[in-house]
């Protein structure tokens, strides 16, 4: 790598860790707003953990940047209410007992004499929940609003109807080989004399707009002549091609690979030329933008909701001889390798590279979006879990006519959050691994 691909590299990673950056402080702004709207002291805003490296206090919130910019937060008073009852005891006996006290105590300790008014625990439900989502929400506006440029901007990869190449000779879909050999089956579509630059008109007189239309029209037409009319230098040529019966993957009604409930990609024999599409970026109507978020925020869950497995199979990948799987979970480590990647490569236009960053920092914050919406402590889930079921639990006293049973007191669950840390630590220290010593190949 020549010294300006390396600092190609090094610009493509520093534009994600900036937009990373940015992204988590702006996550912290959507706790911090509500949170001074609704009358909580805010001690703190802060991106980044670890030492301070530089810090102003305006007003009653200090504002800061910390050593290791891997998170954020904003530290407001009272965010556990005091033992019911009693008193904070910081001697309890028992080691979760002593966490739980120590929390309760630290918590009492932010809120000085003629401020409990102002403690984060003594909000209303409503407003608390508020409060907690505003990170989260701010991730998914952000999200929208790059999606919107890249959708509507930049426009997204459409697959022509152009010839941009024509096979020599009919592989397999699953084939590892990828240049011809003797004895290789010739493919019909160079055999019919289809040449790249030609532009498909019609198939069997059927017009076709879109090359999933003559995708589908060929596939159905395996060892059966069919009619081709292309337009090659500005005039028309009719073309016949015998399509082969080759092993293919199977699509859906989007053109996308179907795969088993395992994940493997599935195959189908069916009719092949052995021709390739141009692609260019075609813009698209404000209206697909919230289809795309959504189909982000579903994969997103998807990875969620199977990462214990998918974590082993990184491990595997990690220590064995297994790939990494393109699809799989990343760290900020790998991300940052992709768009250095991105960056270096001189044959992507520079147009290209900044609908690839954009892309990839929407795709962070509906990461941040959907991850912090687990309901796990420390996360933001968590603390709205916690407020909804103190929301439950006084809406039945109160339909019962018992005592308010008071705030829920998430200080017990102090244990949990400790817990839930060390394996998020765990998780972070495995993919930044994982992502150095075998990193996701995409090129």
């Amino acid at each position: 790598m020549d010294f300006d691909s390396v600092l190609a590299f090094i610009v493509g990673v520093l534009v994600i860790a900036i937009g990373l950056t940015l992204s988590i402080g702006l996550h912290e702004i959507g706790h911090l707003v509500p949170a001074k709207l609704f009358g909580v002291k805010v001690l703190q805003y802060m991106i980044g953990f670890g030492p301070t490296v530089w810090s102003k206090k305006k007003g009653e919130t200090e504002y800061g940047i910390k050593a290791i910019p891997l998170g954020g937060y904003i530290s407001m008073i009272g965010m556990y209410p005091p033992a019911k009852g009693e008193k904070v005891a910081a001697s309890s006996t028992g080691f979760f007992n002593g966490l739980v006290a120590d929390a309760r105590q630290s918590s009492a300790e932010t809120v000085a004499e003629g401020e409990e008014h102002r403690a984060f625990y003594r909000l209303p439900v409503w407003k608390r929940v508020i409060v907690m989502l505003g990170g989260p929400f701010m991730n998914l506006l952000i999200a929208v609003v790059l999606f919107a440029v890249l959708l509507m901007g930049f426009g997204m990869p459409q697959q022509t109807t152009t010839i941009a190449s024509v096979s020599e000779c009919v592989l397999p879909a699953t084939s590892e080989r990828q240049t011809c050999e003797p004895g290789d089956e010739a493919a019909p579509g160079a055999a019919a004399g289809i040449e790249p630059g030609d532009r498909i008109v019609s198939i069997e007189g059927e017009a076709i707009d879109s090359w999933a239309e003559s995708t589908a029209i060929i596939r159905e037409h395996p060892r059966e002549p069919i009619s081709i009319v292309v337009e090659r230098d500005g005039t028309q040529q009719t073309l016949t091609a015998t399509p082969a019966l080759s092993e293919r993957y199977e699509l859906d009604e989007n053109g996308q690979v179907r795969t088993d409930a395992a994940g493997n990609e599935l195959t189908v024999e069916a009719g092949f030329l052995g021709i390739g599409s141009t692609v260019e970026r075609v813009q698209e109507p404000a209206t697909a933008v919230i289809p795309q978020v959504w189909e982000q925020t579903t994969a997103v869950g998807g990875v969620i909701l199977n990462l214990p497995q998918r974590l082993v199979d990184v491990a595997k990948a990690a220590f064995g001889p297994e790939e990494r799987d393109p699809n799989g979970p990343l760290s900020v480590v790998g991300v940052g390798r992709i768009a250095g990647e991105v960056a270096a490569m001189d044959e992507i236009p520079i147009v290209e590279k900044a609908a690839g960053f954009i892309g990839i920092l929407a795709s962070l914050n509906i990461a941040l979006f959907v991850f912090n919406l687990v309901p796990l402590l420390p996360l933001d889930g968590g603390h709205v879990a916690g407020a909804l079921w103190e929301a439950i639990r006084r809406g039945f006293a109160k339909l019962f006519r018992r005592p308010d049973p008071g705030p829920v007191d998430l200080a017990k669950a102090v244990p949990v959050t400790l817990a839930v840390a060390l394996v998020l630590g765990g998780m972070s220290a495995l993919l930044i691994y994982a992502d150095i010593v075998k990193p996701i190949a995409l090129f």
